[in-house]
């Protein structure tokens, strides 16, 4: 079980909720990374007492990221670019 998982708030798990329905791409902050990250939102999992957000980049690779290090998230323009 992870001890230090800090739950989000209902509004913002919805949010997250549907940029997963839609396949969203994304911009996000992620606590510990340097710069903002362009990905596709894939899923929601709840693992050893953690939610995550699940994520593809531009290669197709997946990622997992906790939804209490997510800084920000911002819906990328169609069209954008990776």
């Amino acid at each position: 079980m992870t001890n230090d998982y800090v739950p989000i708030g209902c509004d913002m798990h919805s949010e997250y909720e549907l940029l997963a329905m839609h396949r969203a791409r994304v911009e996000l902050e992620i606590e510990g990374e340097t710069q903002p990250l362009r990905l596709r939102v894939c899923d929601l999992v709840t693992q050893a007492g953690a939610e995550f957000l699940i994520t593809e980049n531009a290669a197709g690779e997946r990622q997992q990221w906790r939804l209490d290090r997510v800084r920000a998230a911002r819906r990328l323009p169609p069209g954008s670019t990776w």
